[in-house]
């Protein structure tokens, strides 16, 4: 196993509960620059099915120098808890880490499709999972949870805070001029200018980073060729 997965908590529990797992877990967050390059990225996203309660969970490690993919795994699953906003962890965690556990290169990082600190209550997927596997984590999301901003400017690479009352969670970045933006933050073991950098870095000329990209349009193929669930 070439990323250690803790376990931490159950998954099967109430939506109240979940609730209070991330309050009392949250406090193990740390918020601090990574002390080494980052260079290989993973991305990590999951698909739906429209007919069944089957997920497609997917990461991809791609190098940046090159942009080149050097490893990728899956894991399909029957979703185990509903959608909610807020505690969407719950329903993509599982076969999200199942699938990171399958990779035999371990990343530097990696930029989850979701949220990082930038979640009502500090624990996006990316924050959450981040406490998981204990390898630095970004959240990169196509649209806002919580906060508020200013309008960002239309370059490649501008950006503006994302705040929660006096509190910075996160940005909001422009990865392509004249393109929607994306909504940055760290998750663990990441601060908030390295996890902006590394998103900007990652992108290839497309909205979102070229690992959540790839993996995005993966488990995709997975979902569509209705891939047989695994345990």
């Amino acid at each position: 196993m070439a990323v250690f997965i803790k376990d931490l908590h159950p998954w099967v529990v109430t939506p109240q509960e979940a609730a209070n797992i991330q309050i009392t877990v949250r406090d193990n967050l740390v918020t601090l620059a990574p002390a080494h390059e980052i260079r290989i990225v993973a991305g990590a996203d999951v698909s739906y099915s429209k007919t069944t309660k089957t997920c497609f969970a997917s990461v991809v490690v791609v190098d940046l120098q090159g942009m080149h993919i050097i490893d990728y795994a899956y894991h399909v699953a029957a979703c185990s808890f509903p959608y909610i906003p807020g505690l969407l962890t719950f329903r993509e965690g599982p076969p999200l880490l199942a699938a990171i556990s399958k990779l035999s290169t371990a990343p530097h990082a990696i930029i989850f499709d979701g949220q990082g600190q930038a979640h009502p209550r500090s624990m996006g997927v990316a924050a959450h999972l981040g406490l998981f596997i204990e390898l630095p984590t970004v959240g990169c999301a196509k649209t806002r949870l919580v906060g508020t901003h200013e309008e960002v400017g239309p370059r490649t690479g501008d950006y503006v805070l994302l705040r929660k009352g006096d509190h910075v969670i996160g940005a909001v970045v422009r990865t392509r001029r004249n393109v929607q933006p994306v909504y940055v933050s760290p998750g663990h073991l990441m601060d908030f200018k390295t996890a902006i950098e590394l998103v900007i870095k990652s992108c290839s000329g497309y909205r979102i980073p070229e690992p959540v990209r790839l993996a995005h349009l993966y488990a995709n193929r997975l979902r569509q060729k209705g891939t047989k669930m695994t345990s």
